[in-house]
């Protein structure tokens, strides 16, 4: 890898020209090309050529650079078979070997599902959700190939990157190794908690990195934040404060548009792409303005009910080693995210869970789909689950699923998108509290809206409109992928 462009800004001027000017319609295109030489090299053609009468900067790209095959465009569907059928032929399109090539892939030991589409690498949290249509399809042996996939990682690089490739390695994305590795050892016992031990430390020590640092001085350092209280929540975050490589042009325009300093916009962007929510107004302090992202200052709900369910599964496993200190450590850690989780993210009045601002100390004000997680995880008292419930019935429930959220801002999302991964969360999180007919209901609206665009178009996808039957989804900073991951995972599942 040392040769690849895994360090893209070492492309300079270069990379900087050919994101700004647009040579590929998708900004992603190119740090996922192919390098045909060293970077080093490329370069030094480039500052030789580049001031040349009639120098053609995508020739020179091309001429240096191999593109990305989107293997995912090449694969039409059989209108004629079921969806089921389709499923089980997608999985060997989206399967990747493992490959070593000179660009900003890291290599992967094993075999792995990618989403699909412009998605050619393995995503963090997607690959949960993809785990359950595996569990489906009875492909157990895939499950357990990617689970190491990510056990290696958090041992070569400290955590999960967001994706397997270079550039993401500043940030993860919502923490779900400890969902895998229980889904695993439910198929193949609980040795497998055993055997995954360390790496959920390593994991755990990742999100939590920086909090025996924290004092009144001192309240926020990398993930951790410490409330007023002297409770410890998280955030999401980035260690690095520079445009995106695969969105560089979009955030470098956005920057032009912001009254915060570049560097501050652009961890905020970057700490909105580890949520997995990217992008929607749930991090913008004014409904409508991307410009107010403010992500690192949110205590999100999400997360935290993702990192009790962590420090519960560390608490479950060193309790089968009888390892009694260890695990009473993690279910008091566990117990005390717990009580911080109702005191700072739960709102009475309106009834449901909100995200804090810990910089203004106080919560914030947009009603989002995140406020189910606590029901996934059992957090939630009975009386909150049935606010939470009502809620999702007045003001999510269409008649394609649920909404994101139900603010209509052109984000991805936001209204009038639901997503596959939320649908889940928000079914099993009512089936957890006997909500049956509303999961049912949920459940019955979302697989029909999938069969219905399967039979328009013989595609699952990444995200729909659950509002308008005529419209497909829309927003974000690349058109609607197919595919797709996580969207057959959740199809399966709920079908199965």
């Amino acid at each position: 890898m040392t040769n690849s462009i895994k360090n893209i800004f070492d492309l300079g001027l270069l990379f900087e020209r050919v994101q700004t000017e647009s040579v590929f319609p998708d900004n992603k295109t190119f740090p996922d090309c192919i390098a045909k030489d060293s970077l080093d090299a490329i370069n030094e053609a480039f500052l030789k050529e580049k001031d040349a009468e009639g120098f053609d900067l995508k020739a020179f790209v091309s001429k240096y650079f191999e593109l990305p095959i989107n293997r995912t465009a090449a694969y039409e569907s059989d209108k004629n078979h079921s969806i089921d059928e389709h499923l089980q032929t997608l999985w060997a399109v989206l399967t990747r070997e493992p490959e070593q090539e000179n660009s900003s892939l890291i290599p992967l030991p094993k075999p792995y599902i990618v989403p699909g589409g412009r998605f050619g690498e393995v995503y963090y949290w997607d690959s949960y959700f993809t785990m359950l249509g595996l569990r489906a399809s009875g492909k157990i042996d895939m499950i357990e190939s990617m689970v190491d996939n990510f056990s290696y990682l958090i041992d070569k690089i400290g955590h999960i990157p967001n994706g397997n490739r270079s550039y993401y390695v500043g940030r993860s994305q919502p923490p779900f190794y400890s969902l895998m590795v229980k889904l695993l050892s439910e198929e193949k016992g609980l040795g497998m908690l055993v055997k995954h031990l360390p790496y959920l430390k390593k994991e755990y020590d990742f999100w939590m990195r920086g909090s025996e640092e924290l004092s009144s001085e001192n309240k926020a350092l990398h993930r951790v934040v410490l409330m007023p209280n002297g409770a410890i929540l998280n955030r999401f975050w980035d260690e690095n404060n520079t445009p995106r490589p695969e969105s560089y042009k979009e955030d470098i325009e956005l920057s032009h548009q912001s009254t915060q300093e570049a560097s501050v916009l652009f961890r905020h962007l970057r700490a909105a792409a580890e949520s997995g929510w990217d992008f929607s107004s749930r991090w913008f302090k004014e409904t409508n303005s991307f410009a107010s992202i403010h992500t690192t200052d949110i205590i999100p709900i999400d997360l935290n009910c993702l990192l009790y369910h962590l420090e519960d599964t560390l608490s479950a496993t060193y309790s089968l080693l009888d390892d009694n200190d260890e695990a009473n450590r993690y279910q008091q850690l566990a117990q005390n995210r717990k009580v911080a989780i109702q005191h700072y993210l739960w709102n009475e009045t309106e009834g449901c869970y909100f995200d804090y601002d810990f910089v203004e100390n106080k919560p914030k004000s947009h009603l989002t789909l995140a406020a189910v997680f606590p029901l996934y995880f059992k957090i939630a008292e009975p009386s909150q689950a049935q606010k939470i419930a009502e809620l999702l019935e007045d003001k999510f429930l269409k008649h394609g699923g649920l909404l994101t959220t139900i603010a209509r801002t052109g984000q991805q999302w936001d209204s009038p998108n639901g997503w596959a991964p939320l649908q889940w969360i928000a079914y099993k999180g009512l089936l957890n509290y006997n909500f049956d007919d509303l999961a049912s209901k949920i459940r019955h609206n979302w697989l029909q809206l999938n069969q219905r665009v399967y039979e328009q178009t013989g595609k699952m996808t990444e995200k729909y409109n659950v509002v308008d039957n005529g419209l497909s989804a829309g927003g974000g900073e690349y058109p609607n992928q197919d595919g797709f991951g996580w969207t057959n995972g959740v199809y399966l599942a709920m079908t199965h």
